[in-house]
């Protein structure tokens, strides 16, 4: 019998994992997708590593995220954070330096506007660091932990002593066992808590159109950091940037089977481009993952038209309530770096998003102070996916005695730095009660 078995080897589970391998505790990780080594392209959430092998991307920052501090307290969750980086930078993530988004001057003038800045220590590790850092800390986990992949578990069921969990060609029994299968796992996880006689609670929904200016329009922000994160509480909500990237590119993103834009940071490129680009989000809530789902769907399919067809416009074309033609966008001035369709998102995307958007980009300007180029390029649409709200207690037990949540899975966290820190947490709780149970 293990003493604890992870389903799912994205970031919350391998650093749980971690945790309790360094207090030699007997530890069993299944995931459905393949080792880091295996994982192709399109594999993007399944495997080794989970969305951790994307950009790599660890915000510090209890502002946003997730919902971890409302959970553990800001304190415990910066320290914990702390001892996230501490372990990325045992695997070599200190490659390359931590920078902060703080800027007080910064932040008295987003207010005078409208707006509020969101501080935080981010270390952007990019692709290929990241996998270097996942190779390195998968191979430390292969030494104590027992690995199955490509394992998908047909049914966990709660005994006197434990769990039982059977798969195909497997049964395994195990004290504990911890749901890690983030996002991706949404639909599996529903069917497992519908027969353990568990039920989720609302589920959070992102849209955002992702913004291409050239980089220049930012530098007077930019000056002594990497990015600057803004919020704009709007009426219907607040919408935040996300994904910063001066000098990137923007790429397409597949996810939840809809295509997305998505930003590429320029380290990933052998030369940087002349332009910035980031998203604005605006978040919704809705009663089901199935509601959540069907509207994405309904906008961002919408869009798709069943291809790889994202649309951009061109902002001084929006604004003047006409649509970008694609003799327009090959002049441009400010080049796009991903090839989208010329359209109309006035057609394309909902009111309430577009009129945020022009709102926020209102108060940008004033910010920034001068105009941004009606050549500025507006991609639609991109969208943030979350895992509905699992009631949990403050250690990430479940309602059932010795079975956890944790990670973007649980619904409390939204972010690669969150979901490490839920992982570390839940070992270190999980470390003292087996000590207590041997004594």
């Amino acid at each position: 019998m293990y003493d604890v078995t992870i389903i799912g080897a994205g970031v919350a589970g391998i650093f749980l994992a971690h945790e309790l391998m360094a207090q030699g505790q007997t530890v069993l990780l299944i995931d459905a997708g393949k080792s880091l080594e295996q994982r192709t392209t399109k594999e993007a959430y399944l495997g080794f590593g989970g969305l951790g092998k994307s950009e790599g991307k660890y915000n510090y920052s209890a502002g946003f995220g997730g919902e971890l501090a409302e959970k553990l307290g800001t304190e415990t969750m910066l320290r914990l954070m702390q001892q996230v980086d501490d372990i990325l930078c045992r695997y070599g993530a200190n490659e390359v330096d931590t920078y902060s988004t703080s800027n007080p001057e910064l932040a008295a003038r987003a207010r005078a506007v409208g707006l509020d800045t969101i501080e935080t220590t981010v270390r952007h590790l990019g692709t290929g660091l990241s996998e270097r850092v996942l190779q390195r800390f998968e191979a430390a986990l292969q030494k104590q932990v027992t690995f199955r992949y490509e394992t998908l578990i047909e049914r966990i069921e709660k005994q006197s002593d434990g769990f039982q969990l059977t798969t195909a060609r497997e049964t395994f029994l195990s004290q504990r066992v911890v749901f890690a299968t983030g996002r991706s796992g949404t639909d599996w996880m529903q069917t497992q808590l519908r027969m353990l006689g568990l039920t989720q609670d609302k589920t959070r929904l992102d849209l955002g159109i992702r913004i291409e200016l050239e980089e220049t329009a930012f530098r007077t922000l930019l000056q002594d950091t990497f990015e600057t994160k803004l919020a704009y509480p709007s009426t219907a909500g607040t919408a935040v940037t996300y994904c910063m990237n001066p000098k990137g590119r923007i790429i397409r993103k597949h996810q939840e089977g809809l295509v997305m834009p998505d930003g590429q940071n320029f380290r990933e490129q052998a030369s940087g481009t002349t332009n910035l680009n980031f998203t604005l989000f605006l978040p919704r809530y809705f009663a089901t993952l199935a509601e959540a789902n069907q509207f994405a769907a309904s906008v961002i399919g919408r869009i798709n038209q069943g291809t790889d067809r994202i649309v951009v416009q061109r902002l001084g074309d929006l604004r003047a309530a006409c649509p970008t033609s694609s003799t327009d966008l090959a002049e441009n001035k400010i080049r796009p770096t991903l090839e989208a369709t010329a359209g109309h998102l006035m057609e394309e995307v909902p009111e309430t998003d577009i009129t945020v958007l022009l709102e926020f980009l209102n108060r940008l300007e004033l910010l920034l102070e001068t105009p941004l180029s009606p050549d500025t390029l507006l991609y639609g649409m991109d969208g943030k996916f979350y895992a509905p709200v699992l009631s949990t207690s403050r250690v990430f037990e479940t309602d059932i005695n010795g079975l956890y949540a944790i990670g973007d899975c649980s619904g409390v966290t939204h972010s690669l730095s969150q979901a490490a820190a839920s992982g570390l947490y839940l070992g270190q709780h999980l470390t003292q009660k087996t000590a207590v149970l041997r004594e």
